[in-house]
């Protein structure tokens, strides 16, 4: 839970500083919203949250 809400915020960050550098415009923000929505609802769902939970347990067991 706590990986979802943090990646869903560094998303939320990278989305506004595209948008604030005029990189990304509202209505492109609006399609990849739409797009990650019903990319989440099919069969390849799974795996990318699999691939993202190996992807921070992987930098969270780098030492500094």
């Amino acid at each position: 839970m706590i990986l979802s809400i943090s990646g869903v915020v560094l998303l939320l960050i990278i989305v506004f500083l595209f948008f604030r550098k005029d990189g990304l415009k509202a209505s492109h923000a609006v399609v990849c919203t739409l797009f990650g929505f019903f990319l989440a609802g099919t069969a390849i769902a799974p795996s990318i949250k699999a691939g993202s939970q190996s992807l921070a347990s992987l930098l969270g067991g780098i030492k500094f």
